[in-house]
């Protein structure tokens, strides 16, 4: 008797390889937040014009959105309240069109565990040199819809 497997090759996803972070140096993680609820438009990012809100975060490409969450929360004490929704989205130079493009890719909550807490950048993605926009809401306004 023969037994073959009915998983072909293209299907079987490499787990993530641990980074070393004593041994890898991080990289700097462009990040931009609105406390709106909303992402950027993405006319506010051009070749020499990116929106004011920035924070340079140095990580490693295996940071968890917790991890950046708790980064941001460092920065802005408001954010730190119970309820407080982060939302993120990746800011990348389009190569079908001129300009950006934004992919969202998870969320966070202060106070509660999410789903998309252990997401890392990595495993969406991200590339050296992608911009982070992280809509942040308050927790007495609901989080915008999706796609905005």
């Amino acid at each position: 008797m023969v037994v073959q497997s009915r998983v072909t090759q293209d299907e079987i996803k490499e787990p993530e390889k641990p980074i070393d972070r004593e041994k890898t140096c991080p990289l700097l993680l462009r990040v931009f937040t609105t406390n709106k609820g909303c992402h950027h438009r993405m006319d506010a990012f051009s070749l020499r014009n990116v929106p004011s809100s920035e924070l340079q975060i140095y990580s490693w490409k295996d940071a968890t959105l917790k991890e950046l969450t708790s980064l941001v929360k460092e920065v802005y004490p408001e954010a730190r309240k119970k309820g407080t929704h982060f939302n993120f989205a990746i800011v990348f130079t389009d190569p079908k069109r001129p300009g950006y493009g934004v992919t969202e890719i998870g969320s966070t909550m202060s106070g509660r565990k999410g789903t998309d807490d252990s997401m890392t950048l990595q495993s969406q993605k991200f590339q050296i040199g992608d911009y982070r926009d992280i809509a942040v809401t308050p927790p007495n306004q609901a989080p915008p819809p999706s796609g905005t």
